[in-house]
C-alpha cells in the first residue's frame, strides 16, 4: 500500500529530474556550441537563435472587417497597374524545339520537396511521380503552351501568405507587413524551362550587362562582392580615391512593365514564340491572400513580375540591363535589384561630383523604365588602404535633397563592407549577433 502511495511522488520526481537534465544538457550544448562557433556556422547560430515570434494580425486603419482588410492589402502589395491584353487568337510558332523528357528531370531535381504548393495543394512530390511513371506526359503539356506562346489561366493563380516584419512599432498600416507567394508548382516546372531557355538566349544576344550578378547561373552574392572589392583595390593601386554608392531598386519585380520588355525583348532578337510567351504569363494574374479571417478569395492583380517565380528575377534583370551606366574610371555592378556605383578621381569632392551626376544618369534612365529609387536605403562609403595616412573623408552626397554621410560599415548582399576592406569585420559582426540572440534566450 505505501509503495502505490509513494508511486505518484516517485513518478513527479523522475518526470522533474528528466526535464531539469533535458534544460542543463541544452544550456551545455549552447554554451559549447557559441564556444565553437566559426566562420561558417556562425550565420546558422544567428538563424536558430531567432526563432520566431508569434504573426500578428493587420489591424489597419479605416479596415472594421476582414475583407476591408483584404483589400487594403491587396490595393497597397498589388497597385492596379496596365496589364498587356492577351491576344484573341493564339497562333502556332513554326519551329519550336519541344520540350525533353530530360529538360522536364532536370528542372525537376531543382524543385524541393518540401516546397510549399500554390492553391492547387499540388506538391512537387507528386509531379516528379508522375514524371516518373510517364516521362512523356508533362512534356506532352508544356509544348504546345510554348509552341503557342500560352500560359493557361488555372496555372497563373497564387496564395499570397501575409506575414508581420518583426520589430515594427505598430501593425496598422499595410507597410508592416509583407507577402511570401505560393505560386502552382507545375507552373513552376514551366517557368524553369522557359528561364533556361531566355538565359540562353540573353547570352547568346548579348542583352546582359557584363557586371549584372544574380539569376544567372555561376554569378552570385560573393561573385558580386568579389568584383566590387577587385574593382576597389585595382582602382586604389593607381592611387586614385576610391567611392561607391549603393542604391536599392524601389519595389523591383513589381515595376516591370510587360509591354516595354517584351518590345525590348522582340528588338533585341529574341525567339517569337518566347516573347509571346512572356507577355501571357505575365497577364490576368490572380492571387487569394491568406491571413488570419482572410475571405480567401482570388481577386486579379496587375503587377510586374510574381515574386517566387524561377523566371522573375532573370527578366527583372534584363528589364533594368540599361541601368549600368559606362564609368570611364570606375564601374557600375548590380546585384537583382542592387546597384552601385562606383568612381575614382583625385580627391573625394570629385567622387561626390561624379556619383550625383551618375544617379541623375540612372534615374532618368529608370524613370522611362517606371522604375525608381528607394532613396532613404541609400548608402556611401569612402575606401582607404591599409597604408593611408591621410585623413578620413567626412564628406557626404546628397541625393534628392537627402544628405547621406560616409559610412564606417556597410551590408551589402549580406557581406559587411569597411572602408579597408577588412571581412574581420563580417565575422565579428555574425558572431556578435548570434552572441546576443543566445544571451536573450
Amino acid at each position: 500500500m505505501r509503495k502505490n502511495q509513494s508511486s505518484p511522488a516517485l513518478a513527479r520526481a523522475a518526470r522533474n529530474t528528466y526535464f531539469k537534465a533535458i534544460q542543463t544538457a541544452k544550456r551545455v550544448h549552447r554554451s559549447q556550441f557559441l564556444a565553437n562557433v566559426d566562420s561558417r556556422s556562425v550565420w546558422d547560430a544567428r538563424k536558430i537563435a531567432a526563432g520566431r515570434a508569434p504573426d500578428c494580425f493587420p489591424t489597419l486603419e479605416n479596415a472594421s472587417s476582414p475583407i476591408d482588410i483584404n483589400n487594403t492589402l491587396l490595393q497597397h502589395f498589388f497597385p492596379p497597374r496596365p496589364s498587356p491584353p492577351p491576344p484573341l487568337i493564339l497562333l502556332a510558332f513554326k519551329d519550336i524545339p519541344p520540350v525533353s523528357p530530360a529538360e522536364v528531370s532536370s528542372a525537376l531535381r531543382k524543385s524541393s520537396k518540401t516546397s510549399a504548393p500554390g492553391p492547387s495543394g499540388i506538391p512537387y512530390s507528386i509531379w516528379k511521380q508522375v514524371h516518373k511513371a510517364n516521362e512523356r506526359l508533362l512534356p506532352s503539356l508544356f509544348t504546345p503552351l510554348l509552341t503557342h506562346g500560352y500560359h493557361p489561366l488555372a496555372m497563373k493563380k497564387a496564395n499570397s501568405i501575409v506575414l508581420d516584419k518583426p520589430g515594427k512599432p505598430d501593425y496598422r498600416t499595410p507597410a508592416s507587413f509583407r507577402i511570401i507567394v505560393l505560386l502552382e508548382t507545375v507552373s513552376k516546372i514551366l517557368e524553369r524551362l522557359s528561364a533556361l531557355h531566355l538565359a540562353s538566349a540573353a547570352r547568346s544576344l548579348g542583352l546582359l550587362q557584363p557586371n549584372q550578378c544574380g539569376s544567372l547561373a555561376g554569378l552570385g552574392c560573393f561573385d558580386a562582392v568579389a568584383t566590387l572589392t577587385h574593382e576597389v583595390r585595382l582602382l586604389q593601386a593607381g592611387c586614385f580615391k576610391v567611392s561607391t554608392l549603393f542604391l536599392d531598386v524601389k519595389g523591383g519585380f513589381d515595376n516591370v512593365c510587360a509591354n516595354k520588355l517584351a518590345n525590348t525583348l522582340t528588338k533585341e532578337g529574341v525567339a517569337a514564340y518566347l516573347v509571346a510567351w512572356i507577355k501571357s504569363f505575365l497577364s490576368k494574374r490572380q492571387c487569394r491572400l491568406i491571413f488570419q479571417a482572410a475571405p480567401k478569395v482570388f481577386c486579379r492583380v496587375a503587377f510586374g513580375t510574381p515574386q517566387g517565380s524561377p523566371i522573375s528575377s532573370l527578366l527583372f534583370v534584363l528589364y533594368i540591363a540599361s541601368l549600368h551606366p559606362t564609368i570611364p574610371q570606375g564601374l557600375a555592378i548590380s546585384y537583382v535589384n542592387d546597384l552601385t556605383i562606383t568612381v575614382c578621381s583625385d580627391s573625394v569632392r570629385s567622387n561626390i561630383r561624379a556619383l550625383q551626376y551618375f544617379f541623375g544618369v540612372i534615374q532618368r534612365w529608370g524613370a522611362d523604365l517606371g522604375v525608381a529609387f528607394s532613396v532613404p536605403k541609400t548608402e556611401l562609403i569612402h575606401w582607404r588602404t591599409l597604408k593611408d595616412r591621410s585623413d578620413v573623408s567626412f564628406a557626404s552626397i546628397v541625393i534628392n535633397n537627402m544628405l547621406f554621410p560616409p559610412s564606417q560599415a556597410v551590408r551589402w548582399l549580406g557581406y559587411w563592407l569597411t572602408p579597408t576592406i577588412h571581412f574581420a569585420v563580417h565575422f565579428l559582426r555574425g558572431l556578435a549577433l548570434a552572441k546576443a540572440s543566445f544571451t536573450s534566450i
